[in-house]
């Protein structure tokens, strides 16, 4: 089937938030936000914007009828400042006007007193100084300590991980329109409609059911609307409650970079040894987050990332710290992979540095590593079902990695101005929230007499593909075309207490729903067919083709037929169901546990092509073998891995997040933060699915698919280090990233660099004073 929403997509007919008609008097919110990083509120002066022209309010946590508060996790954030600013940009005010220009032009005429106190921007500062959010985590495995002794070879680096902007088509926008009886109604473009509801009626003070969220899509999320779509939402709320009008607050670009948080970066350090073949037998690693100024979900990205950090291999020996660092930067938030790719690349940089100092070729030990069934994660789930070895040995075998091998030999051997380099990376993903209670999800399915079916999940469609995915369980499960299927925009008054559209298990908890609302459904039509066809084995009566069967073959009652004569029996035609991920569970006071339902392998091969006199590079290819179960819609899933793959290109390359000492960001346009386009993508990208590979748990034994194709694009950060190395440029143990053009002219270049440098500090040691 096609693509749900490809028809309006492309003829630009899909709604979005602000695409509605305006209610009448709608007025428009624009954000104040604090000039500084860090300091003490003296005074706000707001004479001059209330007098602007067509200000209607302006309102600060002065005029909040609830709680001030929006952490999802920790109670430490404000929705508005009072007091203290802890971040650049961190919302102080909020003015509420005829329309956006005037509320913009409004907020230029606010002014703020603030006491500068110091800004910590490093994480490793922050941890110096006591600025840790809730506690240290260690996972272990084994006896680290006991097994440094028995290793041929122990090495240590440092990795400094950049972070990354989540640049979604769609700014952040929310418009609130009060209803009768004092409720609320939002329209949010926001992963998480319950946290909006939640947290809005906090701030106002009132019970969860007086506000209704209604979210129809995302142009975009990949994590950066799961909670900070949030305060937007509840602003644009607060604006309605005071003012009585409908208001509508949407971030422009160069706002919404500058207020909201990102990819958490990271300073690592690691620890490993390994024998003299290269098979590790310890590892040790300690991650130092740069959390930002507020917890947001700091304390669960993290989780993820001691999950990580032995990506596809089995070390039996592992010990690996880590740690949120309060610092005054926008609170850092959820992104596409959520922690893991943060782990993931420091302990392929530990592998990488034990290839170069054993001249070992780096997917030698990568391949000795890699998991078997039996095998046991440092948080104390054993691997079932691993294909890490499989996805590696059919890539390899698919692509003839030997091949590429002695291609990228070949040409080294015979360029001096251009040098190639490849690398393999093997991913292991984790399915679940790591957060047990939130593996849950409810499904509303209504069969109408003509037998046409609507359904409604807790999952947000964001441009993944999700309601092409509900469409075709609902096909599946009832025998019928899709195209009498309708999926209903996700609200809070038909599925409740939902859990974000994130972790990659939003098909795994909303189909799996689903699955449970058709068969309900489903189980009173079968006993009416019993009843009038006299079949006592309800279990050989199916659903195929519209048609119904007993024991396969076709019987006179078609779908239609079957939905009236049940409506006229009175059979149930309407089914909520519940889902919960079964055998889950985590004790984070002895970090082990079963996190994860299951998990998804693969292995991408990336070949690059350096310019070793500009440093500038391409990527030549990236073939991937991916584990995706048995997929529920092949284009949309290769979409998924093809889009994944970009965004983890960028990271690993271009996207160069950068803030200056005081806290300011630096990279705040795209005209100053450069996102992967066409060029940054491989000429050859293929990629194949893994066969004969279901999984049980998913729906119609499909995998998730939205976060592990990401962690594919570390492995262009390795390729270039193998370019580098073969172009002779001088590596040290600190892997830094993103691995930028610039960074790569640097190592280019050192030693030249150093000569000038060391001329030019001989010559100004040798100009007599005052020359």
């Amino acid at each position: 089937m096609r693509p749900i929403d490809a028809a309006a997509h492309t003829r630009g007919e899909s709604r979005y938030v602000d695409d509605v008609n305006p209610p009448a008097g709608m007025l428009h919110g624009a954000i104040f936000g604090s000039p500084v990083a860090h300091g003490e509120i003296r005074r706000l002066v707001l004479e001059r914007g209330r007098n602007a022209e067509g200000v209607v309010a302006i309102l600060t946590a002065a005029d909040i009828p609830g709680e001030n508060q929006i952490g999802p996790t920790i109670q430490d954030e404000p929705l508005l400042a009072e007091g203290t600013v802890h971040f650049q940009g961190q919302p102080i005010a909020l003015v509420l006007a005829e329309t956006a220009e005037q509320a913009r032009a409004a907020v230029r005429q606010l002014q703020v007193e603030v006491d500068p106190l110091p800004a910590i921007t490093d994480p490793l500062e922050a941890y110096a100084a006591g600025e840790v959010i809730d506690r240290p985590r260690t996972l272990t495995l084994g006896d680290v300590d006991g097994a440094w002794g028995n290793c041929h070879l122990v090495v240590e680096g440092s990795c400094d991980i950049g972070g990354q902007e989540h640049v979604y088509l769609e700014t952040q926008r929310s418009r609130a329109v009060p209803r009768e009886g004092g409720c609320l109604q939002l329209f949010s473009s926001t992963q998480s409609p319950y946290a909006s509801q939640k947290m809005t009626a906090r701030v106002l003070g009132i019970a969860h059911h007086r506000i209704e969220v209604d979210v129809r899509r995302l142009g975009g999320g990949f994590g950066g609307k799961e909670d900070q779509a949030t305060p937007w939402a509840v602003l644009a709320a607060l604006g309605a409650w005071k003012t009585g009008s409908a208001v509508e607050i949407v971030l422009r670009r160069e706002e919404d970079m500058r207020m909201t948080g990102k990819r958490h970066p990271y300073r690592s350090r690691f620890k490993i040894g390994v024998d003299p073949e290269g098979r590790i037998l310890a590892f040790e690693a300690w991650h130092y987050q740069n959390s930002g100024a507020a917890a947001d979900l700091s304390t669960s990205v993290l989780a993820r990332t001691l999950f990580h950090s032995t990506n596809s291999y089995h070390i039996p020996n592992v010990r690996v710290f880590g740690v949120c660092c309060r610092t005054h930067l926008p609170p850092n938030t959820a992104f596409r992979g959520f922690g893991g790719p943060q782990g993931m690349f420091v302990i392929e940089s530990a592998v990488a540095r034990v290839a170069e100092i054993l001249e070992l070729p780096r997917e030698e030990i990568q391949r000795r590593n890699l998991l078997q069934d039996g095998d046991e994660f440092p948080y104390g789930q054993k691997v079932l079902e691993g294909r890490a070895g499989r996805t590696w040995d059919e890539a390899a075998e698919t692509y003839d990695l030997a091949a590429i091998r002695r291609r990228v030999e070949e040409f080294n051997r015979g360029e001096s101005l251009e040098k190639k380099g490849f690398s393999v990376m093997p991913i292991c993903f984790g399915i679940s929230f790591t957060a047990t209670f939130m593996n849950q999800a409810g499904c509303l399915l209504h069969v109408y007499s003509d037998g046409s079916v609507g359904v409604t999940t807790g999952g947000v469609e964001m441009g993944q593909g999700f309601n092409t995915n509900i469409a075709i369980v609902i096909s599946r499960s009832l025998g019928i075309r899709p195209e009498r299927i309708k999926v209903e925009a996700t609200n809070t008054t038909r599925v409740a207490n939902m859990s974000p559209s994130a972790a990659s298990s939003t098909t795994l908890l909303n189909g799996n729903a689903a699955l449970l609302a058709a068969q309900k459904i489903l189980d009173g039509m079968r006993e009416l067919v019993g009843e009038e066809l006299g079949v006592e084995d309800l279990d050989s009566i199916t659903l195929a083709d519209e048609q119904v069967l007993v024991d396969g073959e076709a019987t006179d009652w078609t779908w239609e037929r079957l939905v009236q004569a049940a409506y006229l029996h009175r059979v149930p035609l309407s089914a909520h169901a519940h889902f919960r991920t079964p055998n889950i569970w985590y004790d984070e006071e002895l970090e082990k546990g079963r996190p994860f339902a299951y998990h998804v392998f693969g292995t991408a091969i990336t070949e690059v092509t350096l310019d070793c006199l500009r440093g500038i590079y391409r990527i030549d290819s990236v073939k991937i073998l991916h584990d995706l179960g048995r997929t529920l819609h092949e284009k949309v899933d290769l979409g998924q891995v093809e889009g994944g793959l970009a965004q983890g290109i960028g990271w690993m390359t271009v996207e160069d997040l950068r803030f200056d000492d005081s806290g300011r960001i630096r990279s705040h346009a795209l005209a100053t933060y450069k996102v992967p386009d066409v060029d940054c993508m491989p000429d050859d990208l293929e990629v194949r699915f893994l066969e004969n590979a279901g999984n049980p748990l998913g729906p119609f034994h499909s995998k998730a698919v939205g976060e592990p194709p990401l962690m594919y694009g570390i492995g262009t950060y390795f390729a270039i280090r193998d370019a580098l190395r073969a172009s002779g440029a001088e590596l040290g143990s600190e892997l830094d990233s993103p691995m930028t053009p610039e960074r790569v002219l640097l190592a280019l270049h050192a030693p030249s660099l150093r000569a000038i440098e060391a001329k030019r500090s001989e010559a100004t040691e040798t100009v007599p004073a005052g020359g």
